[in-house]
């Protein structure tokens, strides 16, 4: 699975994942700023699940009903970065070795 995260998501959780195989592409080092539409129009054309910790992409997925690979929502405040790592780590792990598809959100 290939991901594009979000500029609001820890560098530490992109690094994880890099570093657990995942190719991931990150807002940060691409294209600071972009907005949410831009994002969402990235993933979509590169057939990859969105990382983020803004609500705003469910008003995209769900209202607008946009098709997408999927977003991952991530939602782990009063976390440190390297627990919400591990965490996200972790559950993407989870979720794949069971096969199931399924929207997630991390809180």
């Amino acid at each position: 699975m290939t991901f594009i995260a979000d500029e609001n998501i820890d560098s530490i959780i992109v690094e994880t994942l890099r570093s657990n195989g995942h190719e991931v592409r990150y807002i940060v080092e691409l294209a600071r700023g972009a907005d949410d539409e831009q994002i969402f129009q990235a993933a979509s054309r590169s057939n990859e699940l969105l990382i983020t910790a803004d609500k705003d992409f469910g008003e995209i997925v769900f209202r607008q009903k946009r098709v997408t690979q999927g977003v991952l929502l991530i939602r782990l405040s009063g976390l440190s970065p390297r627990t919400k790592a591990e965490t996200v780590l972790a559950v993407w792990l989870s979720l794949t070795n069971t096969k199931r598809s399924c929207g997630a959100t991390l809180r």
